[in-house]
């Protein structure tokens, strides 16, 4: 699992400098096309080993925009008990 960040991004930038990993681009480095941040899921930790919970949720100004994802293509572990579609914080 790795986490998403989802279409209600404001594109604030607040993530981008927090991940540990780099695993965040803006839209214009979106390789979906999307125009939203994006979080690669081949290199996503969800911040285990580095944070108490990922780094990029906690910076985030916007409740309920990054949460817990299940692409297939996430080859990282996933924090015990979460739910794909969740929110990874809950203000």
């Amino acid at each position: 699992m790795a986490v998403i960040i989802t279409d209600i991004c404001i594109s604030c930038d607040a993530c981008l400098d927090e991940c540990p990993t780099e695993s965040i681009v803006d839209n214009d480095e979106n390789p979906t096309g999307e125009d939203i941040y994006y979080v690669n899921p081949e290199t996503c930790t969800e911040c285990i080993g580095d944070n108490d919970a990922p780094a990029c949720a906690d910076a985030c100004p916007t409740e309920g925009c990054i949460q817990w994802d299940n692409r297939d293509s996430a080859a990282n572990p996933v924090r015990d008990g979460k739910t794909a579609g969740e929110p990874c914080v809950e203000d």
